[in-house]
């Protein structure tokens, strides 16, 4: 299928997925990279109770709520 035929029919609300190789699809921008960030101590006690409250880690609530954050409108 020529792109333009595939474009049309993504355009039109078609399902296109059985035309793509999703074996080798990467998302851009998605490998890791670390920053360090002090937090005082009030703030560690108070991430580390919600994160045990959630039964997740602090790193994964920290990431959740930032990206939450970062996703919101203006």
């Amino acid at each position: 299928m020529k792109a333009k035929d595939l474009d049309k029919r993504f355009d039109a609300g078609g399902d296109v997925s059985k035309y793509l190789d999703l074996s080798r699809a990467k998302r851009t921008n998605e490998q890791p990279r670390r920053v360090n960030v002090d937090f005082p101590a009030w703030m560690i006690h108070s991430l580390d109770r919600e994160a045990s409250r959630l039964g997740v880690t602090r790193q994964s609530i920290i990431k959740v709520w930032i990206s939450e954050r970062l996703s919101r409108p203006s």
